[in-house]
């Protein structure tokens, strides 16, 4: 080749590699800049990375500004809480028709041999609408006229991760995000100081664990963190021993300018994540540790809330073995805490509900830890003028069935599998509907009659209190457009 024709090429490819880069990066700026990760003037150069949880507006004007995700892992029995069946208690020791279990899978239930198992709960209406609460639950009662109460919710998943992953990213997969990152990404974080996604634990740990807060592919800043209610409330926070503030302050504004000009050079939204983690973390270096600090609340408050109950004398042990009484109390005033704070999303986990044998002393026990709690943060919120626009909702990933569990052919049934087909979730607050009791299940509890709500429909109506047409919220991965309800979903409009 002619040396002449040799430079022209090679100056040829030196353009388009050149014009590649150039154009993709302005693609690339504009993209982030549409879904709010950076500010236009960023992706020009102009001005640092900006923050990925910085505060954007819905699509319309929202009803709720926080959540509160109560989640009960293992399914909380329906039956003996809140849906009372006298016709089941009527039908105690006998089979169903074989029509009724033909196809169906169970987790661990022998159909052959398995029968009915009434409940020795005593149920009561409360507030001035009616709504059923067992005689587990007598303080969340006195909130009848706060709640939704679901009844007719279902999902096609009946293995604990699987439906708790439905439950939390809408689909029984790997690498999604979950509800409280879907509401970062959307909305981003009101607290400066403090992530926009907190998650609380007591008791087992949640058999889905770390799954049911990540990011999935969304940006690592729209994962939950996950805090401890005692001790250090994220681990290695701390300055090492010898550490000055002001050491560690120039430390990272090194890192900042390493980390500035690598995105320039990539546009990576990782790298943006990156920044704002490190960046986040200085400040929470105060932050966290007196949001853990309890002193600055009154007797009153910590008597209301349980915080110093002892654990009652129960032979349970799935509810997560001595102190969790005080740990689940102490996580539901820190949610409070939390959201007064501007903290966008927080999970509270407990585990497990899981009950398929012992049912009337685990169920006691953890009923017992929770009524509380539950029902004196839905007091504080709303005195505190809160509720209005935090959701409060208390779920998990399916119910139990109307069924004793027979595992092992053991005729002395004591407990209750895995239902997926029909149970019961509450919510309170952001807009919600207190006071109705939505759905209808069977005369003893096994499929829904009137109303069924798939938690599609369930994750619709919470992203519309919050401002978001669920059609709309997605995030372009692999060269599909995800969102949180799939393909289905719907605004039940008479929730709000």
């Amino acid at each position: 080749m002619h040396p002449v024709e040799q430079q022209l090429l090679q100056k040829r490819r030196e353009f388009l590699a050149t014009s590649a880069n150039g154009i993709g990066a302005l693609a690339l700026g504009a993209l982030l800049t549409e879904q709010g990760l950076i500010s236009p003037a960023t992706a020009l150069g102009a001005e640092p990375v900006q923050d990925p949880l910085t505060p954007r507006a819905p699509h319309f004007p929202a009803k709720a500004k926080n959540c509160i995700f109560i989640f009960m892992e293992g399914g909380p029995s329906q039956m003996d809480l809140f849906d009372p069946k006298p016709k089941l208690n009527e039908l105690n020791g006998q089979s169903l028709p074989d029509s009724m279990t033909k196809n169906v899978r169970f987790a661990f239930i022998r159909k052959e041999t398995a029968k009915l198992m009434g409940s020795p709960r005593k149920f009561a209406k409360h507030g001035q609408c009616g709504m059923d609460f067992s005689d587990l639950l007598p303080h969340m009662a006195k909130h009848a006229d706060d709640w939704l109460m679901i009844r007719s919710l279902h999902t096609d998943q009946f293995n604990h991760h699987p439906g708790q992953l439905v439950l939390h990213c809408g689909r029984a997969q790997f690498g999604l995000p979950t509800v409280g990152s879907w509401l970062n990404y959307g909305l981003g974080s009101m607290s400066r100081n403090l992530p926009g996604y907190v998650v609380l634990s007591a008791g087992r740990g949640t058999s889905g664990g770390a799954s049911l807060w990540q990011s999935g592919f969304l940006p690592s800043s729209y994962a939950g963190v996950l805090f401890r209610n005692q001790g250090e409330p994220v681990l290695n926070l701390k300055n090492p021993p010898g550490v000055p503030m002001s050491l560690q302050r120039k430390g990272l504004d090194t890192l900042m300018e390493l980390n500035q000009s690598r995105f320039e050079h990539l546009r990576d939204p990782e790298i943006a994540s990156r920044i704002a983690a490190y960046e986040l973390a200085f400040r929470m270096q105060a932050s966290a540790p007196e949001l853990i600090d309890l002193k600055d609340e009154s007797a009153q408050t910590r008597e209301m809330y349980g915080v110093d109950r002892a654990d009652p004398p129960i032979k349970a042990t799935r509810g997560g073995g001595p102190g969790q009484y005080k740990a689940f109390a102490t996580n539901c005033l820190l949610a409070r805490r939390l959201v007064e704070r501007g903290v966008r999303f927080v999970s509270i986990m407990h585990a497990s509900w899981d009950h398929h044998s012992n049912l009337n002393n685990e169920l006691s026990y953890n009923a017992g830890m929770a009524d509380q709690p539950i029902a004196a943060l839905l007091t504080d919120l709303k005195q505190r003028g809160l509720l209005d626009d935090t959701m409060v909702v208390f779920g998990s990933e399916f119910g139990r069935t109307p069924l004793g569990e027979n595992r092992g052919g053991n005729p002395n049934a004591t407990g209750r599998d895995h239902h997926p087909f029909a149970f019961t979730m509450l919510a309170a607050g952001g807009g919600i509907k207190g006071g109705q009791i939505f759905g209808e299940t069977d005369e003893i509890g096994w499929s829904i009659v009137r109303d069924p709500v798939d938690l599609h429909d369930f994750h619709a109506t919470l992203l519309n209190q919050f401002g978001f047409d669920h059609l709309r919220l997605t995030h372009r991965f692999q060269g599909r457009d995800f969102r949180l309800t799939d393909v289905t979903g719907r605004v039940i409009k008479e929730w709000i």
